[in-house]
Formats: structure tokens, sequence, C-alpha cells
């Protein structure tokens, strides 16, 4: 490939390549060493918790509909990295490329919900009944269904952006999830619950498109058409970009750190419990990427598109679950508890399930159509 000039601006699907300067370059030893710092975020969490109680307690009282600001900030600037690549021109292009938006939406909304509901209901109430007590078992069945029925809209951003995936595509991908979950979150719920009378936290959904998509969303459009603007693509892509891309891995860590330190009493009270939580709930995780991941293959759409929206339906919109949990259960509920096991075991295994995306990217079509087409 011929260097570059900031006459001739370089297509975005270009980015899906390895020598990309913007995103893999500039994390380095501190990307590549990512999971260590997430568990290391895990323990100072809980740590703070436990001997700074002061600060979470001080932190929580920022909230508005269950939603907490400072962690908003934090996922905020986790996801602007992403949004500051995206080319809205770019975006006209998913409707050329529909598979991988049907597979995403169809995996998340006809398959996920049910799926969590049959593997938590055989693990909590059948397998380890022994070891749980069924209306407790029940109580964690409940806030497994509601991780299940919120697939991810807000960390996916993260997982695309060390997928390499396409920017634009992804907020395709998102978008189409929070309209479907305004109006399909309660009526799954109901069904998988059994429960006639449930108050599903609106404002809480509406808020949190508001600050994890609109706003991250907004300012990464000007950013972008500004500096562009200013000092052309090639600055733009190779110091801009690179200079930015730590601000992703360092706003996971500081966001898990504040997470761990609101719930590590909870975690604490209850290792064993939380042991089998989690046990369904990886199961749960690695099926939907498996069938999201392999359809897409068989399918043959672009990694850039394939590897994002698999990630969609194996993460969970958990701070929407979490608040529904609180709001439906109590703070200290069971379902609170089993909805915090949720991000406890999510953050890990989706690393991993990142570095498996990035080991299989040469399984998938190249991008050279997606090129093609934005060289036209």
């Amino acid at each position: 490939m011929s260097k570059p000039t900031v006459d001739a601006p370089v297509p975005e699907a270009v980015a899906d390549t390895d020598d990309q300067p913007g995103r893999d370059a500039g994390l380095g030893t501190f990307g590549r060493l990512l999971s260590l710092w997430v568990a290391l975020a895990i323990v100072a969490g809980v740590a703070l918790g436990q001997f700074a109680p002061s600060v979470p307690e001080v932190l929580s009282r920022f909230e508005y509909a269950q939603v907490s600001l400072p962690v908003a900030v934090l996922i905020w600037a986790m996801i602007f990295p992403m949004m500051v690549q995206i080319d809205f021109g770019a975006i006209v292009g998913a409707g050329r490329e529909p598979r991988g938006l049907l597979v995403t939406t169809g995996i998340n909304w006809l398959v996920k919900p049910f799926t969590m509901f049959a593997i938590a209901y055989v693990f909590l109430l059948v397998i380890f009944a022994p070891l749980i007590p069924e209306e407790l078992g029940r109580q964690y069945l409940a806030g497994a269904i509601l991780l299940g029925a919120a697939p991810c809209t807000a960390m996916v951003f993260v997982w695309s952006y060390l997928t390499r995936g396409d920017a634009g595509y992804t907020l395709v991908q998102v978008a189409v999830n929070d309209l479907i979950m305004l109006v399909a979150f309660a009526p799954i719920v109901l069904l998988l619950l059994g429960v006639s009378d449930i108050a599903v936290p609106w404002d809480t959904v509406a808020l949190s498109v508001v600050l994890y998509i609109v706003i991250p969303l907004a300012a990464g459009w000007f950013t972008r058409i500004t500096l562009i603007r200013r000092r052309g693509i090639v600055w733009f892509t190779g110091v801009f970009m690179r200079r930015l891309a730590p601000v992703t891995p360092t706003g996971l860590i500081i966001t898990l750190v504040l997470l761990f330190a609101f719930q590590g009493e909870v975690i604490l009270a209850n290792p064993l419990h939380i042991g089998l939580i989690a046990v369904p709930l990886i199961i749960q995780t690695v099926l939907i990427f498996w069938l999201a991941y392999r359809a897409m293959q068989l399918l043959k759409v672009r990694h850039a598109i394939a590897a994002p929206g698999a990630m969609i339906g194996a993460s969970n919109f958990f701070e929407l679950a979490v608040a529904a949990a609180i709001a439906l259960f109590g703070l200290q509920s069971p379902a609170a508890l089993a909805t915090v096991v949720g991000v406890l075991v999510e953050v890990p295994l989706m690393l991993a399930l990142v570095r498996y995306a990035n080991r299989t990217r040469h399984r998938f079509p190249a991008d050279t159509a997606a090129v093609a087409a934005l060289t036209r």
C-alpha cells in the first residue's frame, strides 16, 4: 500500500488492516496486558469499597434514574475513541450489507433471552438445587433473565474497537438494538418471569441511550470534522488517533474499579453463590458468541462486522440489568446480586473472546469490497 497523502484520504475501511496506527500501536504493553489490569482493577475496586467506603458512598449520590453519572462519564470516555472514527457517509453503506445486522438482531431477540432462561434454569434450579434453596435460585434466575433480555449497547464499542470493527456499522447495529430494546425488553421480561405487573424503568433506558450513544456520538462527530478540516486526514489518523488510543482501556479500568467498589460488600458476602451463578452466565456468553460468530462466517460477512455483531449478543447491557433488578427486587436482593455477577464475569470473558476473534480474522472475507465501495 502506498503511503497516504493529505490529497488522497485514507478510506476508513482500510482501518481494518493490521498496520492501523490509531488502535493497536497506541495500546502497547498496556493493551497486551489488559486482562491483568482488569483483574487488578477488580481487586482494587473491592478493596476501595472495604477500606474507603466513603468514596463509593459519595459517588453513588451522583445518580439519576438509577444511572450512575460518574460511571456514565467513564463509559463515555471508553467509547468516544470509537465514535470519533465514524464516517457518517459510510454508515449509509450498512444497507448494502444487511446480513450482519440480521444475524445480530435475530440472535439478540429471538435466541438469547430464551437460551439464558433455559441455561440458568437448569443450573440454578436443577443441577445446583442441593446447594441453592429453590426460592433463592428463582431470584438468581430473575437476575439472569434481566441480563439476557438486555444486549450490550455501550461496552460493545470497546469490544469493537479492540477487534478493529467497522465503527459505522457497529453504530447501526447498536442503534437498531436500542430501538428494539425500548419495546421488547418489558414483554420478554414479563414472559420469562411469569409476572403480570413489572415496572420497567423506561427513564433508565432512555437516559442510558442519551448518555452512552447520543452524547459521545455528537462529540465524536464534531471532533472528527473539526480536526480533519484543520489538520487533514493523515494527521487525524496517524497522530490524533494514536494519542487517543490509550483512553479506551484506561476508562475501562477506572470503570471497573468504581463498579466493584459499589458492589464489593455484596460479592464478599456470597463467595460460593457467586461461583454458582457465574457458571450459566459463562456458558450463555460463549454459546451466543459462537452462534452469532459462526453464522456470520457461514454467511461470509466481513470480520469488521462479524466480530462486533457477535460481541453485542454475547455481552450484556449490565447497567440496565442492574438498575432494573434494583428497581424490581431491591438493592440487596438476590436478583441484583446475579446481575452484579454478570459484570464480574463479563469483562474478563469478553477480553478472551476478543483475542479469539482477532486470532480467527483470517477465516472471514477481506474488506476489499468495502474499500472499493468507499473509493468509488
